[in-house]
């Protein structure tokens, strides 16, 4: 169970935490226990020798303690050899082959543990019923241990590279003690002993991003792979090493060139330019740059933030100066709106961006989510939503969720970002929103804004319903992101393939 939580961490800054992935890593793990289980028990029966338990033991811990050294590795070149053959579900494909080739061997050796002690233990037909039942128990206990001490112990604490050694060294330690006691394979021990140490000292300067040199801080919280870049322009926040950027912090104090800076409709279409006493309201605060840019523009509105992961909540003030005034929750949003604030609590502006990639949490995708989000709206008020992926094909998970919102709000209006995956969807129900913004754009007095605000007014769009309704019930977030995903994925290589057949030799050098 530690090396299957293990696992997830491990592979989660690379392919997602979404329930995809999880599906893969346990059913590989399964498959994988159950052939050691198999394979156990055959060769109890043919030799049942401790010793030889305690060696596949020793190997496994062995194997285990290299994970952090060359996981990452592997999992780059499977990714990168991958992605030149699969054209659909590389989610799927890439994740399962990284299962297969860095974590099935180890749970073989582990899952022919059961089989082994079972035929050391059983002398007689007359109480193998209580023997078996004893050893399920203790490896249910086992399991518990190894689900928890990870979880809420181990990863948080020392992280996702020491955990494996931790717990490979509890193996180690079980097999060198059997040894030393019966004063055989000492030398193999001791090799196996050295090694495990070798590995340790690796993840003193471990990154899951490698091959980057401009990090300046990397950690893991119980939600997420956390990484700050900083270069002379700007300082990052990502939860994935290999694209997307959940904050930014840009060092001139100007908008962002993303998608935030379109989002800042949202408060001009509700009006805040007109009155005071506004209220704005983020879901999925991350670093606060939403929050950071409204404070800028509209210094007079009341800010408070919504950010389930604590350890960001923390960076926000570490790294991005988000202003000291602005209120921040450590909490889930749809949470938040059951049970935090006032069932009266109105709101000129709620801004949700809890998605990130393909691990959209379904329960802020749902016609019962946008149901509550509008009642915590004023009369004026507008829901804005960053969905992340913009995709070309019809179905995807954008129009999934434009028809969610649409079957609530009375308006609706989206903008793709210039340059980039990303789709603002803005919803109100008694607000025309094109005539609102277009009516403040005069008002307007920086230039930059301004300017920003008729590249949102020129692009908003209509979105045409097909009722394709997400509830509680049923919304497979996962799936339809996936496909998204092989889309983005799809047209990157695409673009450097071009490259490479009209003989742009600077690129064959990236290629596999």
């Amino acid at each position: 169970m530690a090396i299957e939580l293990g696992a997830s961490r491990l592979m989660a800054p690379y392919f997602s935490s979404s329930q995809i992935v999880w599906t893969v890593i346990i059913g590989t793990i399964m498959i994988a226990m159950a052939l050691g289980n198999i394979i156990g028990g055959r060769l109890a029966d043919k030799n049942p020798d401790p010793s030889r338990l305690y060696m596949r033991l020793l190997i496994a811990a062995v194997w285990t303690a290299a994970i952090p050294f060359a996981g990452r590795y592997l999992i780059m070149g499977i990714s990168l050899l991958l992605a030149a053959f699969v054209k659909k579900n590389f989610l799927i494909w890439a994740s399962f082959a990284t299962c297969f080739i860095v974590f099935v061997f180890p749970l073989i050796l582990l899952g022919t543990v059961t089989p082994s002690l079972v035929k050391f233990s059983v002398n007689n037909l007359d109480d193998n019923g209580k023997t078996v039942g004893e050893l399920g128990a203790l490896n249910t206990i086992g399991s518990i241990i190894g689900t928890f001490v990870p979880t809420f112990i181990t990863i948080p604490a020392v992280g996702t590279a020491a955990t494996f050694i931790i717990f490979s060294s509890i193996l180690a330690l079980i097999s060198i003690a059997y040894f030393l006691s019966i004063r055989k394979k000492l030398v193999k021990t001791t090799i196996a002993a050295v090694l495990i140490v070798v590995f340790s000292f690796t993840t003193v300067n471990y990154s899951f991003a490698f091959w980057e040199d401009n990090i300046i801080h990397e950690d893991e919280s119980i939600y997420n792979y956390l990484q700050v870049k900083e270069d002379n322009s700007s300082t990052i926040l990502s939860t994935n090493v290999l694209f997307g950027v959940q904050s930014i912090m840009m060092k001139n104090q100007q908008l962002t060139g993303m998608y935030y800076d379109y989002a800042l409709a949202a408060p001009i279409m509700a009006g805040v330019t007109q009155k005071s006493d506004n209220q704005l309201l983020i879901l999925g605060l991350g670093t606060g740059t939403y929050a950071t840019l409204c404070r800028r523009y509209f210094p007079d509105m009341s800010i408070e933030g919504v950010e389930i992961d604590e350890k960001i909540a923390d960076l926000a003030s570490q790294y991005f100066s988000l202003p000291s005034d602005v209120s921040v929750d450590v909490y889930d949003g749809r949470s938040y709106l059951n049970t935090r604030i006032s069932p009266d609590k109105k709101y000129d502006v709620i801004m949700v961006d809890a998605y990130q990639d393909i691990t959209i949490p379904f329960q802020m995708s749902t016609i019962e989510f946008f149901t509550q989000v509008k009642t915590h709206l004023k009369e004026n008020g507008v829901m804005v939503v960053n969905m992340n992926m913009k995709s070309k094909q019809e179905g995807s998970i954008n129009d999934y969720l434009c028809d969610t919102i649409s079957s609530v709000f009375a308006y609706i209006k989206k903008v793709p970002v210039n340059n980039g995956t990303n789709c603002e969807v803005f919803a109100s129900d008694r607000t025309n929103l094109s005539e609102s913004l277009l009516a403040c754009l005069p008002s307007i007095t920086n230039i930059s804004l301004q300017a920003m605000m008729r590249t949102v007014a020129n692009g908003l769009t209509d979105h045409v319903t097909n009722n394709r309704i997400l509830t509680d019930d049923k919304a497979p977030v996962e799936l339809l992101g996936m496909k998204v995903l092989d889309e983005i994925i799809q047209d990157e290589l695409d673009y450097y393939r071009d490259l490479y057949l009209s003989g742009d030799h600077s690129i064959r050098e990236l290629l596999p």
